[in-house]
């Protein structure tokens, strides 16, 4: 596949979840999860999201329960905990497995187009989608969101 928007996900409220959505747009996939120690990178996700929606720029996060099973809750636990502890108000995705053969085929895509970098090895990794659907960049589970290198590319996409 040429480019992310041949990729669909589930939002979290069951709906469909194409990424064609977002068509023209950055979009910042990350894989989330409610108890981790980077769980307050939400914070930041929120803020990037705010700062840069009306510049072009999505974030999306994707639940993953594959480190030490740090996100257990169904989706309606997910939502409210989002909702009620971080305010989130970027899209999420339904649960999702990222690495292994059960991954979804969205993050083989992303391999294929980045190498390794683009391998969630942890919670809270970011893979950089430009606007024409290309993948531009992977940011480790610890570079937070608002780091300059991710603002740097965020402003180069969008």
């Amino acid at each position: 596949m040429s480019d992310a928007y041949a990729f669909d996900f589930t939002a979290i409220d069951g709906s469909p979840l194409p990424l064609s959505t977002f068509k023209g747009k950055a979009v910042l996939v990350v894989n989330t999860a409610s108890k981790c120690g980077l769980t307050p990178q939400y914070d930041g996700l929120e803020k990037l999201y705010t700062d840069y929606k009306d510049k072009g720029l999505v974030v999306l996060g994707v639940p993953c329960n594959q480190f030490a099973g740090q996100e257990p809750g169904t989706e309606a636990e997910i939502k409210e905990f989002c909702d009620v502890r971080f305010h989130v108000d970027f899209p999420m995705t339904s649960k999702v497995d990222v690495k292994d053969d059960s991954r979804h085929p969205f993050y083989a895509w992303a391999q294929d187009q980045l190498g390794e970098a683009a391998v969630p090895v942890w919670n809270f990794h970011k893979i950089l989608i430009g606007p024409h659907g290309e993948a531009l960049a992977a940011f480790g589970p610890r570079t937070d969101p608002l780091d300059p290198s991710i603002i740097a590319a965020v402003e180069q996409a969008v």
